[in-house]
């Protein structure tokens, strides 16, 4: 089991998934203002929200979760403060968040939303 740490933040902008550790590394640090070997792990998500990437420190070096939707779209937290780069996360909201949001689920609740 991979042990994640107890801070958990997540990047408010789009970001290029393609970007390597130290690219991420200096993101967290120059653009969030947070120290990417604190025990913090970040979630950066691309623009059409399909893919996310966890960066974390584990003590001994970076680690990286990469995870892509086959269908649907991740849930980035909405209720975000006007100008914040990040937007602290519980746990279990990161686990809600990497389940992503089904398209199907989508549609069902719209229709139960229309035939009330």
């Amino acid at each position: 089991m991979i042990a994640l740490p107890t801070r958990i933040l997540v990047a408010t902008t789009p970001v290029n998934l393609h970007l390597s550790f130290d690219r991420l590394t200096a993101i967290v640090r120059n653009e969030l203002g947070a120290d990417p070997k604190a025990n913090t792990a970040v979630v950066f998500h691309n623009r059409r929200r399909t893919h996310v990437k966890v960066l974390w420190h584990d003590g001994r070096g970076y680690c990286v979760l990469y995870k892509r939707l086959d269908r649907g779209t991740y849930r980035i937290p909405e209720a975000i403060p006007v100008g914040a780069k990040q937007v602290a996360v519980r746990r279990d909201e990161l686990v809600v968040l990497l389940r992503g949001l089904d398209q199907a689920q989508i549609r069902r609740a719209r229709a139960t939303a229309r035939a009330r």
